[in-house]
């Protein structure tokens, strides 16, 4: 891989996730994170809601760089996590993203 991640994580192929679909893929020790892709670019973030215990990936909705959590109808941006609609008022965490070939790669460095 070209440039410097802390350290990479091979999440999924581009091809897993349809333009305008939500994925979802466990990383090491557990943390699930939800990939986004919006017209071939791909965008992380964790899984949950930070309003209530939601899954992004299994009842989330995009609309364009917005996800709707199905609970409550809040929404996030995907691009940097931040609320855009109540009652959703804490961000999402979001992980750097890089693609490879046909490879969706994240940096896992500092994973709790």
């Amino acid at each position: 891989m070209s440039g410097t991640m802390g350290e990479p994580f091979d999440l999924c192929a581009t091809a897993d996730v349809a333009a305008g679909e939500i994925g979802r893929r466990e990383l090491p020790g557990g943390h699930v994170v939800a990939i986004y892709n919006v017209d071939g670019e791909f965008y992380v973030s964790d899984d949950v809601c930070t309003h209530g215990e939601a899954s992004l990936s299994e009842d989330g909705m995009l609309d364009g760089y917005q996800v709707e959590c199905s609970w409550h109808f809040g929404r996030f941006d995907v691009r940097s996590g931040e609320p855009c609609a109540m009652p959703c008022e804490k961000a999402i965490r979001t992980w750097p993203v890089r693609i490879e070939g046909d490879r969706v790669w994240i940096d896992v460095a500092g994973l709790e």
